[in-house]
Formats: structure tokens, sequence, C-alpha cells
């Protein structure tokens, strides 16, 4: 009899388990008709409307990278005793980034599309400083006047545009990827006369941007390689790549370089006949192995913006939850010895303005010790150099990791 009663009791709890499982709690995907909390119905005239969504859209050239806790910072010797770039344990939020340098090929579709709509001052603003090249012993007039409309330079770094003008391209790019998207949806989605469209509407990205410090470095150490079992790293990593060389230690490629730097002095290449990198300047933005998130370049080729503010210490202000540097917070400018406020009128001996913005990665013209993602140098937002270049970063948008 008691074994009855049980066996009952087991059915009826099985009942309930099924029944609470057969009834689906709601997801943003799949809403349900009404609301859950008022029994509203939803996309009824006059009430609450929501528009269909499907997830983030895939946006073109980029790579979802997979966040996580990572010790930011330099695991090189401090060779300039600037000691700003301690190690620090953060955590970093998913996101996604290109998985490639922007090329000339996309700066002159970005040039043609804003010559069509915009002001003249405006396109006169976004040409890349070509000057960059010129050096008074050095004949490198084929590169100022070529490298970046040549048909053969295409798919190479754009080099010789400042913060700015890498930040105005993001915009650019946020608004004609998107209007392509909800052309493609078919959705009829209302954009307010020189504004976004909405984000309401769940057929569009995230803004395109500059990656921040943090996430640069993030994913160019892409330490996703060197996990074994749960949560344990084997090593970390002075480079994008494994090992203490900057040389493939395997296969048919084995002795080449693993990326685009300056062996040595005088050294861009290597000897003809054997040119080793291969790349006196730049190279295309697919040379050279991935990292394992499956980013090219993330060491050489052009050193790269990111969205931060420079301060010596900021590994010891920021949080570390997403860390960023945004202006002079905690650490104004008003502190330091710089032209805005120099201790004596005509002198001043520092550089450090709320105007100076970090630049990673090491380039073609650069030694192996900038190769390192830890490493950080600065430069004016107004700036350009023929070894700095970038790429866009975008938010993982509705997770929560």
């Amino acid at each position: 009899m008691v074994n009855q009663v049980t066996k009952a009791w087991q059915f009826v709890l099985c009942a309930a388990v099924l029944a609470a499982c057969s009834k689906s709690q709601p997801t943003s995907m799949n809403p349900g008709q009404s609301s859950s909390v008022t029994g509203i119905e939803y996309n009824v005239e006059g009430n609450f409307t929501l528009d269909e969504y499907q997830g983030q859209p895939e946006a073109p050239n980029m790579v979802y990278i997979e966040g996580g806790r990572f010790t930011m910072g330099s695991f090189e010797e401090d060779l300039m005793g600037t000691r700003d770039n301690l190690e620090r344990t953060v955590t970093v939020a998913s996101f996604y980034m290109d998985q490639t340098e922007i090329g000339n090929i996309h700066w002159l579709e970005y040039l043609f599309d804003i010559r069509q709509d915009s002001t003249t001052e405006f396109y006169e603003s976004a040409l890349p400083d070509t000057t960059v090249w010129r050096r008074s012993l050095a004949f490198n007039d084929p590169y100022e006047d070529h490298y970046l409309r040549y048909p053969g330079f295409r798919y190479f770094p754009v080099v010789g545009v400042s913060w700015r003008q890498a930040n105005d391209y993001c915009k650019w790019r946020t608004s004609v990827v998107n209007e392509k998207l909800v052309e493609e949806s078919g959705a009829e989605v209302e954009i307010p006369e020189g504004g976004r469209i909405p984000l309401e509407s769940g057929v569009v990205l995230p803004d395109f941007r500059l990656p921040t410090e943090a996430e640069w470095e993030y994913a160019a150490k892409a330490l996703i390689g060197t996990q074994y079992l749960d949560e344990n790293q084997t090593h970390s990593r002075i480079y994008p790549w494994d090992g203490h060389a900057a040389r493939n230690p395997y296969g048919k490629k084995m002795g080449y370089m693993l990326a685009n730097f300056k062996r040595g002095r005088g050294d861009y290449a290597g000897i003809a006949g054997k040119l080793n990198d291969g790349a006196m300047i730049t190279d295309y933005i697919y040379e050279y192995p991935p990292n394992d998130f499956g980013l090219y370049n993330m060491a050489g080729n052009v050193n790269e913006w990111v969205l931060d503010v420079y301060r010596p210490l900021s590994y010891q202000d920021f949080n570390d939850l997403n860390p960023i540097r945004r202006d002079g917070t905690i650490d104004p400018e008003e502190k330091y010895d710089n032209e805005k406020y120099p201790n004596f009128p005509g002198e001043f001996n520092s550089l450090v303005t709320n105007e100076l913005r970090v630049y990673k990665g090491g380039s073609w013209a650069d030694v192996a010790y900038w190769l390192s993602p830890g490493t950080r140098r600065y430069l004016e937002q107004d700036s350009a150099t023929a070894t700095i270049g970038f790429r866009c970063a975008m938010i993982r948008a509705g997770t929560n990791y």
C-alpha cells in the first residue's frame, strides 16, 4: 500500500514538472504574444509594439572575441623605464573586432561615399596625410604618390590617418552598414532626419568604434589558445603566438618571421633571394598567420589606434571590469607640466594632455620589443604617421558575457 502511494506521488510530481517544462519562459527572441507582467497583448493597435529580433546581425569582417579574465600589462622588460604598463588582472566582456586592419581599398570606398553627400571641407579633412612617407634623406617619393591609390596597394593597411579620422570612419561605417541591413531585412523602419536607425528595430548593429586598450590587448594575446581543462592557462604570451621568438618553429614555414617588423638596424626584410618577412614597408593585411582568435597582424605591419586617452598610471586607476580611460578623471592634465599648464611661461617638461591617445602593436618600422601586446605608446589625436593604422571593434549586445 505504501509503495502504491509513493508511486502515485511520484507520478503527480513528474506530471507537475512536465507541465512546468512545457510552458516555456519568454526570451528576447521569443517574448510571447503578451506581456508577462501585465498580460496586455503586444503588437495590437494602440499597444506596445515589439519588432522581430533574431539576435545581433553579423558584421562584415568582424570576428567574435569571447571575453574573460586576463592579466593586462607587459611581460617584457621595461626598456623605456616608463613603468606605465604594470600587470593587473581585469575582465573584458565579449565583443567583436575586425579580423584585419582597415586597408587602403576600404578608405578609398569611404572617400568615394562621403564625396557624394558631404561638404568639401569634410571630404578634405578625411584625406590621409600622404606626406607621412616623406623623409629629407630617403627616397620614399613612390610611397607618397602611390601608396594610397595605386591598385597594387589596395589590401595594404591605410596609414597617415589620425585618431580623429579613424573615429569619423567608424561613424560612417555604422551608418552605411546599418542602412544596408535595414534594406535587406525589408523592415519598415522610420529613420529620424539626421538621426540613427532605432536600435529597437532589432535589425541593426551597435556602433562600430575603435577598441579600448584593454580589448585590443586581450584580443592580441588570444589566451584562449593556452587554456587547459577548467580555467587553467598553461602559460602566458610575450607575443600573439606561443614561444619566445618571432620565427615560425614548425613545418614548411619554419624559420620565417611571424610578423612584419624591423629585424635590426637597417634590416627591414632580409636579403634578396631569401627575403624573410618580405616587406620593406607595410604588407598585405591577410599576411602572416592569424592568432587564436583569427585576427591578422595583431603584431607588426602597422601600430593601431585605440580609444584610450594616455596616462602613465592608468593601470592603477581604471576599473577592473571593461577598463578604459576616456579623459583626465582622477588624473587631470593640470597635474602635468605640459604646454597648456607650464610651470614657467614658455617652458614645459611633459607631453601628457587629454589629446594624447594610445596606440599599440608595433609596426614595419619597429623592433620586436614593440610587438608585445602589453607595450604602449602615445601620439596626439590629430597627428598621423606612416606606421599607425587601425581596425574597428563593436560590443556584443544583448548578452551578459
